[in-house]
C-alpha cells in the first residue's frame, strides 16, 4: 500500500469520509464530498499490480481527472475544498481500511464490485459500528438482506446509537436504479424527468416558451428555466460552466415572469402508483394459453373452431338433423373417421368435403401447439421481432446493467420500445422476453440493424452501450436516417460528451441531443447517503442536476419555525411536499414504495402545501434543491455571510477548531 504526496499530507482527522473505487463513479464521488460538501476525502484506489509495485504516472493521471471533476462540480466560483488524500493499495483488507482512518471516520463509499463490497462492509462495521456505510450493489434483494444485517450488527455494537442515525446507518443503492429514471425519461417528451417518492410518480416535463398572447402553465411548480441559448448551436451547453446563459435552478417569479423566450421545466403531475408487479406475477395471472402458446397460434386455433363450428351448423341445417348430431357427423368427417357420404344428398357430400380439409389443415396447427407448449421455441431466438406498422416508439441500444434498468423503467410508464442488442447471453435478454419486448439481435454498426428497429419511425434513439464510439456511431447513423429523432446517449469521457453534443446541436438544431454521463447522474445520490440524508432522486436539466430529499425539519434553521412561502431561497431549495404522518408511523424510505410493506397504509405526502403553514420541528419535508443548496442546509458549506459567527464561536470556544 502506497500513499502519494498530498497538499494536506498527515493522517486523515476524525469525521473524515472514505471512498473506495477508481471507476468515474468513485472519482465524481469524491469530488462531489470535496466541492460541494467541503468534506475531507480519504480515496482508495486499487493498485495497478498483486505485488505491491506502484504506479506513479497512474496515480498522477488520477489526480489529474479528480482535479478536472473538481473543476466541473463546483457551482460557485471560487468553491471546493483541498484535494482528496488518495491511497493505493492491491486488495481492499481491513489494515486498509484502518491506514484510512474508518474508526474515526463519519462514512464509507463502497463502489467497488459487489464481493468486494461485501467483504470491506462486514470489516468496516466491525471497526467503525457507528459509520454510515454506503454499498453500491446492482443486486436488490442481497442488498435489502445485507442492509439489515449491517444495522443490525451496529445495533448491536452501538446500543445507544440514536434512532434518526441507524435509519441511514446502511444505505445500499445502484448506480443503474439511481440514473434508470432519468435515463428512460430523457428520450421521452412528456416525461422527460421521474421521481418516486411514498408510491407517488413525480413528472417533471420541459415546456417550449409560450407563444405571444399565451399564459405559460407553470404545473404545481416551476423548478427551472432552460438555457437561453438552448436553441442556438454555437450558445453554451447547459453545464454549470455556463454562466448567465445556462439553466436557472429553482428560480422565483419574477425570474420566471421575465425570462421571456425561455423554456421551462415544471413539476406537472404527481401520480399515484401501485406496486410494481414481478414478471413472474404478471405471467401467473395471465390466461394459461397465453403463456404457452404465440398469439399467431392462437388465432389459427380460432380460426380452425369456427370454421368447425359453421360447418356444423351449415350440417344442421341443410339435413334437419338434430344440432348435437350433426355436431357429431361434422366431427366423424374432421378426422376422417366417418363413412362416405355416397348417395348422400349433395350438400352433406361438399360439407363432408370441407370438413376433411378442415382436418388435414388442423394436423400442423396441432403440431406446433405441441412444441409450443413443451417450450421448444423457448430460446433467445424466439424474441419478438419488431411489427411491421411500429412507430413513434423508443429504440433501446445496449440491454447491460444499465439498459436493463431502463427498459424496466420504459415499459413501467407503458412506452413502447425496441431493445437492439449484440451479445446473446446479454443480462436484460430474459426481461425483454418476459415483457414481450420486440428485440432485434445484431451488431448496431453493422448495415440493416437499426432498420430493422424501425429505426425511420422511432421518436427516440437511447444509446446506452458501455462503448462511446458505438453509442457514438449508432447516433449518427440514426439522424443521417432520421435528421429530426431524439438522441440521447451515455458517454464517459465528460470532454467528449461536450465535444458531441455541441457538433449533433449544431449540425440537426430542430432536434433534440442529449448526452448523460451514469456517474454524474449517479455521485449526488451516493453524496447525500453519505451526508446522512436520503436523496430520493435526481433530475437533470440539460448538464446540471436537480435533487429531490426528504429532510427533517428539526436542527435546520433555514426552515424550522418559517412558512412555506419564507424557507424558499431561489436557486437554492423549494420545500414541494409535507409528511403528514405521525413520526411513529413514517417510512424509514421515502424512495420505497409502501405497498410492498403495508398496503392499508395512507400515503402521508401532502403535495399541496398552504404558503402559509409554519414549517413545525417534528415535520419532514420533500424539498427539491441545487447540490449547493442541499449542502447548505446540511451545515457543511457555510455562507460567506456566516463566516463571521463561525469564527466567532471558535474564538469563544463554542466550536472545534478547523
Amino acid at each position: 500500500m502506497t500513499l502519494f504526496p498530498q497538499p494536506t499530507p498527515g493522517a486523515p482527522r476524525p469525521g473524515h469520509m472514505i471512498v473506495c473505487g477508481d471507476d468515474a463513479l468513485a472519482e465524481r464521488l469524491a469530488a462531489e464530498l470535496t466541492t460541494v460538501y467541503r468534506e475531507r476525502v480519504t480515496l482508495i484506489v486499487p493498485g495497478s499490480t498483486g505485488t505491491g509495485v506502484t504506479n506513479p504516472t497512474r496515480a498522477f493521471a488520477l489526480l489529474g481527472r479528480m482535479q478536472a471533476a473538481m473543476n466541473r462540480t463546483t457551482d460557485a466560483p471560487g468553491g471546493g475544498g483541498a484535494a482528496p488524500r488518495i491511497l493505493e493499495a492491491p486488495v481492499l483488507t481491513e489494515a486498509v481500511l484502518v491506514e484510512a482512518g474508518v474508526r474515526e471516520a463519519a462514512a464509507l463509499a463502497l463502489v467497488h464490485d459487489d464481493a468486494t463490497n461485501i467483504h470491506a462492509a462486514l470489516a468496516a462495521r466491525r471497526l467503525n459500528p457507528r459509520l454510515r456505510l454506503v454499498i453500491r450493489l446492482y443486486n436488490r434483494k442481497l442488498g435489502q438482506h445485507l442492509e439489515e444485517v449491517l444495522d443490525q450488527a451496529a445495533a448491536l455494537a452501538a446500543p445507544g446509537l440514536d434512532p434518526d442515525a441507524l435509519d441511514t446507518s446502511t444505505t445500499v443503492l445502484s448506480d443503474a436504479d439511481t440514473v434508470a429514471p432519468a435515463l428512460a425519461a430523457t428520450a421521452v417528451a412528456g416525461t422527460s424527468k421521474v421521481v418516486q417518492a411514498d408510491g407517488l410518480l413525480l413528472r417533471a416535463v420541459e415546456r417550449t416558451p409560450p407563444g405571444r398572447g399565451e399564459v405559460p402553465d407553470s404545473g404545481l411548480c416551476t423548478l427551472a428555466l432552460l438555457s437561453s441559448t438552448t436553441n442556438d448551436p454555437a450558445g453554451a451547453e447547459g453545464s454549470d460552466a455556463s454562466g448567465q446563459d445556462g439553466p436557472a435552478l429553482l428560480p422565483d417569479m419574477n425570474a420566471v415572469a421575465a425570462a421571456t423566450g425561455r423554456g421551462t421545466v415544471v413539476l406537472e403531475t404527481v401520480a399515484h402508483t401501485g406496486s410494481p408487479s414481478a414478471p413472474g406475477r404478471l405471467a401467473g395471472r395471465a390466461l394459461p394459453l397465453a403463456s404457452l402458446f404465440s398469439r399467431r397460434l392462437r388465432w389459427s386455433l380460432a380460426g380452425l373452431v369456427a370454421s368447425v363450428l359453421g360447418l356444423a351448423v351449415a350440417g344442421w341445417l341443410t339435413t334437419d338433423d338434430h344440432p348435437l348430431h350433426a355436431a357429431y357427423l361434422t366431427l366423424l368427417d374432421l378426422f376422417a373417421i366417418g363413412d362416405p357420404a355416397i348417395g348422400a344428398p349433395t350438400a352433406r357430400q361438399v360439407l363432408q368435403l370441407l370438413s376433411g380439409l378442415a382436418g388435414l389443415l388442423l394436423l400442423p396447427v396441432l403440431l406446433a401447439a405441441v412444441l409450443e407448449g413443451l417450450g421448444t421455441f423457448r430460446t433467445v431466438s424466439a424474441l419478438r421481432r419488431p411489427p411491421r406498422g411500429l412507430s413513434g416508439h423508443v429504440v433501446l441500444l445496449g440491454l447491460g446493467k444499465i439498459g436493463t434498468r431502463v427498459l424496466a423503467r420504459l415499459r413501467e410508464l407503458d412506452i413502447p420500445v425496441v431493445c437492439v442488442e449484440e451479445d446473446p447471453e446479454a443480462r436484460g435478454l430474459p426481461l425483454a422476453r418476459r415483457l414481450r419486448v420486440p428485440t432485434v439481435l445484431g451488431d448496431v454498426t453493422q448495415e440493416g440493424v437499426l432498420e430493422a428497429a424501425k429505426i425511420h419511425r422511432a421518436h427516440a434513439l437511447l444509446a446506452l452501450t458501455s462503448s462511446d464510439t458505438t453509442n457514438l456511431e449508432a447516433a449518427l447513423y440514426a439522424r443521417s436516417v432520421e435528421p429530426d429523432l431524439r438522441v440521447a446517449l451515455r458517454l464517459y469521457d465528460d470532454d467528449f460528451a461536450t465535444a458531441v453534443y455541441r457538433t449533433l446541436r449544431a449540425a440537426h438544431p430542430h432536434a433534440l441531443t442529449r448526452s448523460r454521463s451514469v456517474s454524474s447522474l449517479a455521485a449526488p445520490a451516493f453524496a447525500g447517503a453519505m451526508m446522512g440524508r436520503q436523496i430520493l432522486g435526481a433530475i437533470p436539466v440539460e448538464r446540471r442536476v436537480l435533487l429531490f430529499a426528504a429532510l427533517n425539519v428539526a436542527g435546520h434553521p433555514q426552515l424550522e419555525g418559517r412558512t412555506v412561502a419564507e424557507s424558499f431561497r431561489a436557486g437554492a431549495w423549494r420545500v414541494l411536499a409535507l409528511d403528514t404522518a405521525a413520526p411513529d408511523d413514517r417510512l424509514p424510505d421515502l424512495a420505497a414504495n409502501p405497498a410492498h410493506e403495508d398496503s392499508d397504509r395512507p400515503a402521508g405526502l401532502v403535495w399541496d402545501i398552504h404558503p402559509g403553514y409554519v414549517l413545525r420541528p417534528r415535520d419532514r419535508v420533500v424539498l427539491a434543491a441545487t447540490r449547493q443548496g442541499l449542502a447548505e442546509l446540511l451545515g457543511r458549506q457555510p455562507r460567506s455571510g456566516a463566516r463571521v459567527r463561525v469564527r466567532r464561536g471558535r474564538d469563544e470556544g463554542t466550536l472545534p477548531p478547523p
